[in-house]
């Protein structure tokens, strides 16, 4: 009898024998099957080999070799998981307006949406030297304190003119976001938002069960009158706002009302968790000093990145607080997941201590302000209805009014450039119709103008 012919009878066998046990079961050690079957430790091997391939069993090394989780038959009815939506309840988490910041565009779509930097502005090599040079430091794998490494803190703390013992370093800004709303707010409770905000906040605020309410803006901010009456009506106890560079209008909070707006919150017994996301991504000039750094009684929770300046993947930010909302915070982290991974901190510490970085930063500056500068031109020559608003003076984007919205699916599908719609920017019903368009994500200045040309042809008429 062939080699063949023995293995197919073993396989047969086993097959009988698994059909009486239970998955996770342990079948007999080859040593057992050689003698049981007659047959050679090759044969089993490859009968073993065989019904791995099948799925049949899992071979564990050390272990032995066990029944594996058996695979519905095909045709068969798929698994009811119909129960869950009762054992969920009501509470839901809202991604629909974040989704569309993370995915691809469509094949060759001009890229005018999401909040990251295209790869030729990224500082890709002093990125790689950096985890280089971290990955060879003898303590790069060990535990991180929860806190976050000192030296990367005192980076954080000189952005916002803060003491280090006062940062928080986490995963990023929005895992901050999401972090302080949960430790901030109890559930069911309002959050103050400024009108228009950031998509991103408004799905982190309603995932950790909070009710965003809408304060209007004008050209120097929010307007701390209607904030003031927000809090006196809603009882809200937090604000979450942009003061510098905002997201999606690029309003920076004049000076008069960044005063007025502390105080207000602080008045009405409130915190300000001020997102400065922005504070690397200037055009040229120096940015206001942040709300935290003129705050000593604990009402501003202040929060920004890495991630923007650097690289989508540099998922590094810091939360800045004082008082018992810094111990929560730290407790949060604690329990959520520790800490940040040290490799990616110590990465971080090597990147921003070259004058790589340095270097990096002046030159987005001048890259920023340029394609920002070339986009609003492109749009005031081929879609003469539409309005920007204000040119910033940092930022990834241009709000524009548009007068009619465009679907941005359409416009994606039809004419090729990803764009997104104003209404995803608003906690309520939009005062107008808007769009926001991003002048980082694209390859180039060519690229820019070509998106404005289609644009234009998207909102003819005729179209």
């Amino acid at each position: 009898m062939s080699e063949s012919s023995i293995t197919e009878r073993l396989v047969v066998s086993l097959r009988a024998e698994i059909d009486g046990l239970a998955p996770g079961d342990r079948l007999p050690s080859a040593r057992e099957l050689v003698r049981r079957h007659g047959v050679s430790p090759v044969t089993v091997t490859r009968a073993f080999a065989l019904l791995a391939a099948e799925g049949t069993v899992v071979t564990r090394p050390g272990s032995g070799t066990f029944v594996a989780q058996r695979r519905a038959p095909s045709g068969t009815a798929p698994a009811d998981t119909s129960w869950q939506a009762v054992a969920l309840g009501d509470r839901s988490v809202d991604t629909a307006r974040v989704s569309h910041l993370l995915g691809p565009p469509p094949p060759g779509a001009i890229t005018m949406s999401g909040g990251y930097l295209h790869r030729s502005l990224q500082p890709t090599r002093p990125l790689a030297a950096a985890l280089a040079r971290a990955s060879r430091r003898p303590d790069a794998w060990d535990r991180a304190p929860a806190e976050g490494l000192a030296p990367l803190r005192a980076v954080f703390a000189r952005l916002a003119a803060a003491d280090p013992e006062d940062v928080l370093v986490t995963g990023g800004g929005q895992g901050a976001l999401s972090m302080a709303f949960r430790a901030i707010a109890p559930p069911g409770s309002p959050v103050l938002v400024e009108s228009p905000t950031y998509p991103g906040a408004l799905s982190a605020a309603r995932a950790a069960g909070l009710r965003p309410v809408p304060v209007p803006m004008d050209a120097d901010g929010i307007r701390p009158d209607l904030l003031a009456e927000a809090f006196a009506m809603t009882g809200a106890r937090l604000l979450y706002c942009q003061p510098t560079f905002h997201n999606p209008t690029g309003a920076v909070l004049s000076p008069e009302r960044r005063r007025q707006v502390v105080e207000v919150a602080r008045a009405s017994g409130a915190f300000v968790l001020e997102d400065d996301f922005a504070r690397l991504l200037g055009h040229g000039g120096p940015a206001p000093r942040p709300l935290v750094a003129d705050d000593r009684d604990g009402t501003v929770v202040y929060t920004t990145s890495l991630t923007k300046p650097a690289s989508p993947s540099l998922r590094i930010g810091a939360l800045v607080a004082r008082g018992p909302v810094m111990a929560r915070l730290r407790a949060m982290r604690l329990v959520d997941d520790f800490f940040i991974a040290r490799p990616l901190q110590e990465a971080t510490i090597e990147l921003v201590s070259t004058p790589a970085w340095d270097r990096h930063l002046r030159a987005l500056s001048a890259a920023l302000r340029e394609r920002c500068a070339a986009l609003a031109a492109a749009l005031a020559e081929h879609v003469p209805g539409w309005r920007v608003t204000r040119v910033p003076a940092g930022g990834l984007h241009l709000w524009v009014e548009t007068g009619r919205s465009p679907d941005a699916a359409e416009v994606s599908r039809r004419y090729g450039v990803a764009v997104e719609p104003g209404q995803d920017f608003f906690a309520a019903e939009a005062p107008g119709q808007f769009a926001r368009l991003g002048f980082a994500a694209a390859a180039g200045l060519e690229d820019l103008a070509e998106g404005a040309r289609r644009l234009g042809s998207a909102t003819r008429p005729d179209a």
